[in-house]
């Protein structure tokens, strides 16, 4: 499968972007200038900021800079913009000290991968850099975005995982027994995939008691996209299991006394294990999707815990749109994420063919 997967050079590419991206969410504390949640007044609502390496005169720096920058609001209007004054250069340093972190619980520091100090070399709160702009608090986006993945990966991966769970044992147990047991989850596969699947998001999400912390929806929401989501898997794995419950192999381990369990476990499940973990990479994009629409809506996960979709919930207004559109670049990682999900799945579904060449 290896052999036939690292031919596929989208799939690959995706393996690449999705590895990239798994990287700097676990390095999310390290990797980003300032804490997700930490305000700027100096630069609220500001444009980002880009990396130079030659100045206003044409000179070549061999440090990188970004130009100094302050908002002015404009007397008529009352929008505030950044004005950029070129006369001052912020040098761009890497590994720098700043605010103190845990990463992942375990390690304490207080380094970050780059940071600007001011013509002193020197830190000062007079001197910022934020690559992808700030919200309308001065939190920097670039930060956020990468807190931000490692919540909305996650949400996909533990909801993957428990739906996966949920699909190989009911979907095991009706395909291997059938009967009565067969007719009722294949009843309930039915009932749930009947319901439009929004509005059951919706309703399952306003149910949810309001006065429960950002941790107890978080787990809610991600438990509660997973039991939706096993249905489909069920009804693959049952299907494979129908046409394998009468071959040889496993005839021969009910002749030697082998349990159900042990059957379905170690004998039938393993013979299509390379189009489970097909089915098990397609199922990402779908429950990324479903976390960041429902957090769009306001309706997912919310403040503290930050969000692809929570990232988005501040820009569906048309203001935003018009003066703030980089609020929109978390959407740009969702459709990078979903795409990179779909070809890696792609790659996997063709090289867990063995009809082709």
């Amino acid at each position: 499968m290896w052999w036939k997967f690292r031919k596929h050079k989208m799939a690959m590419t995706g393996l690449i972007i999705l590895a990239l991206m798994l990287v700097s969410s676990l390095l999310a504390e390290f990797l980003s200038p300032y804490d997700p949640l930490k305000r700027n007044s100096r630069y609220a609502e500001g444009a980002p900021m880009g990396i130079h390496f030659f100045d206003e005169a044409g000179d070549f720096h061999l440090r990188p800079f970004v130009y100094a920058r302050s908002l002015k609001r404009d007397p008529v209007t009352l929008k505030r913009s950044a004005v950029v004054d070129t006369s001052k250069r912020w040098p761009i340093h890497f590994f720098v000290k700043g605010q103190k972190y845990t990463m992942l619980g375990l390690i304490e520091s207080d380094i970050h991968l780059f940071g600007v100090v001011n013509e002193k070399g020197k830190a000062s709160k007079k001197a910022f850099i934020h690559l992808l702009g700030t919200d309308e608090l001065g939190r920097d986006m670039f930060s956020r975005i990468l807190h931000s993945s490692r919540v909305s990966l996650s949400v996909g991966f533990i909801g993957v995982s428990v739906a996966f769970v949920l699909g190989m044992l009911l979907g095991g147990a009706a395909g291997y027994l059938g009967g009565w047991v067969d007719e009722a989850i294949m009843r309930m596969v039915e009932f749930i995939r009947a319901v439009p699947t929004l509005p059951l998001w919706l309703a399952l999400a306003a149910a949810l008691p309001r006065e429960w912390s950002a941790l107890q929806v978080y787990i809610a929401i991600t438990f509660l996209l997973a039991i939706i989501g096993w249905t489909h898997l069920a009804r693959r794995v049952r299907g494979r299991l129908l046409s394998l419950r009468e071959e040889d192999f496993v005839m021969a381990a009910r002749l030697a006394g082998c349990s159900h369990s042990r059957i379905i476990a170690r004998h039938m499940l393993p013979s299509f294990m390379s189009y489970l973990i097909v089915d098990l990479t397609i199922s990402f994009p779908y429950i990324i999707m479903a976390e960041t629409s429902l957090s769009f809506l306001g309706l997912g996960l919310r403040e503290p815990i930050i969000s692809w979709g929570v990232l988005l919930n501040s820009a569906q207004n048309i203001q935003t749109l018009a003066q703030m559109p980089w609020l929109l670049l978390p959407g740009a990682v969702v459709v990078i994420a979903v795409l990179a999900f779909n070809f890696v799945g792609d790659g996997l579904r063709d090289a867990a063919d063995p009809y082709t060449r």
